[in-house]
């Protein structure tokens, strides 16, 4: 983590002023942070929680924080898992199956009530996990303070999907009471900038010849301001030219890590996504091979249904196989464009978009589970 964040001064500043409270025994607000992938999110608030902690330890205030990343596979799956993570970060080891999941709740609510303090609770990319559990989690989680007789606390949410808050129930937004903050995206010369802090770190003076750090800028822009993105692609760039036995990085290197990043990002989503996705995904490609101009939803449903015929696997509905189409355009591996046919309704005109040495990869990855 570094020591400083450039660029996010007026973001830290108020989640520092919302949290700040804690330090003087005072329940904070709940928080929620939003803003695309790469917005420093992440970073902001954990730079935060570690300041508020350093200070609690120094002025004897009794602050405890945990930080935790729903996507992680301990955690994702089901409310159990994310109670046992956060008992475990209370210092409490819990069995991976077996025990009610209301003892678990009433085992954590009992553990932050030990003493007088204030808990802050950070759950990053908490959209990945109310998709699998719904928000019944969230409603426990900020009712509890009504039950706390010692302790307080507080949630700070952190999430890419900024119509969050409209998905849940109206029950839980109540009880949220929560704050907002939007990270907007980072533009090329605060990529710059944030480029050239990481280079002072990690590369030796005069390795990395400024084009290097306009072009990993002006690409990281493009895909909304991602700073991610853009440190990737110069890390990765790095690791080419020391490959390579080359005394400097260049914008070539620079081209090629673009291309690796790109593939192993689409090899890895491809091969994460279930079964299901996956045929759907198989029945576009081999539409596309077959020479089909236009590949419509109509005939990847009728495809699917030959490729789950073929590999004993259970069709889904053609609603269902649809929003799995939704699913593969959000993750930008399908382009799918809706089109109207008039009074016969809409369907969606489908074309792969990943590039060639991409696609035989990813042709390979889904011949071997599907075969012909």
């Amino acid at each position: 983590m570094p020591s400083n964040i450039p660029h996010r001064e007026n973001e830290i500043n108020q989640l520092s002023s919302i949290i700040a409270p804690a330090l003087r025994g005072y329940h904070p607000n709940n928080i929620f942070i939003y803003g695309t992938c790469g917005t420093g999110k992440s970073l902001s608030i954990r730079f935060v929680l570690n300041q508020l902690e350093d200070i609690s330890r120094a002025n004897g205030s009794e602050v405890k924080t945990i930080y935790i990343n729903c996507k992680m596979k301990k955690v994702a799956d089901t409310e159990y898992r994310l109670f046992a993570q956060l008992l475990q970060e209370m210092g409490v080891h819990v069995p991976d199956t077996g025990l009610p999941t209301d003892v678990l709740y009433r085992n954590f609510f009992e553990k932050i009530d030990e003493k007088k303090r204030v808990v802050i609770i950070a759950l990053d990319e908490i959209d990945s996990l109310f998709k699998k559990v719904g928000d019944e989690f969230l409603y426990n989680l900020t009712r509890v303070n009504g039950e706390l007789k010692r302790a307080q606390l507080s949630i700070v949410g952190i999430t890419n999907d900024l119509s969050f808050l409209n998905n849940l129930d109206m029950r839980v937004k109540s009880s949220l009471g929560e704050e907002e903050i939007l990270f907007k995206p980072y533009n090329a010369m605060q990529l710059k900038d944030i480029l050239q802090n990481r280079i002072k770190e990690g590369f030796n003076e005069g390795i990395v010849e400024e084009g290097v750090i306009n072009k990993c800028a002006a690409l990281a822009a493009q895909e909304h301001g991602d700073a991610r993105r853009a440190l990737d692609l110069l890390r990765v760039a790095g690791e080419i030219t020391e490959r390579l036995g080359d005394p400097k990085i260049e914008e070539k290197h620079v081209d090629i890590a673009e291309e690796k990043i790109d593939m192993d990002r689409v090899v890895e989503t491809v091969k994460s996504q279930p079964r299901q996705s996956q045929a759907v995904l198989y029945s576009v490609l081999k539409l596309s091979n077959n020479g089909h101009t236009r590949v419509l939803t109509g005939d990847v449903f009728d495809e699917y249904i030959k490729v789950c015929a073929n590999n004993s696997i259970k069709s889904l509905t053609q609603r269902r196989v649809s929003d799995l189409i939704g699913e593969l355009d959000m993750l930008g591996v399908i382009t799918a464009r809706v089109i109207s046919k008039g009074r016969y309704g809409r369907t969606r005109d489908i074309s792969l978009a990943i590039s060639d040495s991409v696609l035989e990869k990813v042709e390979g990855i889904l011949r071997t589970r599907f075969g012909d």
